[in-house]
């Protein structure tokens, strides 16, 4: 199966939990996943950015926190924008383990095979 890469544009937490619901369909099908969150999107991957989380576990559905954490497990490749990092004043340490920082030239420089989608 072609692997995915998925494109995060925007700080929509909505579009978010598409972009990782996506990737980790994909690789649970056996395909490489990655999502590169680009500028303000790199917020998302804060665990105190998510102000639905309540109403998110009241519906039966993962907060943004475990749904990253069951990409994550699915073997969804999170990587974020080196330029979102100082726009947003974040550091790594402050994101989930295992997240890489890289820039659009890396992003599209390994995409081989891969489908690019952009939320």
């Amino acid at each position: 199966m072609r692997g995915l890469t998925v494109l995060v544009a925007t700080s929509d937490p909505v579009r978010f939990r598409a972009a990782l619901s996506t990737a980790a369909a994909t690789a649970a099908l056996g395909g490489r996943a990655r999502v590169f969150l680009h500028e303000d999107a790199v917020v998302l991957l804060q665990a105190s950015a998510d102000p639905d989380a309540a109403r998110l576990t009241a519906a039966g559905l993962p907060s943004r926190a475990d749904l990253i954490a069951i990409a994550r497990e699915s073997g969804v490749e999170l990587l974020v924008c080196q330029s979102g990092l100082a726009l947003t004043g974040l550091s790594m340490a402050e994101l989930p383990a295992g997240t890489a920082a890289g820039g659009l030239v890396s992003l599209l420089a390994t995409l081989s095979e891969d489908r690019l989608l952009a939320f």
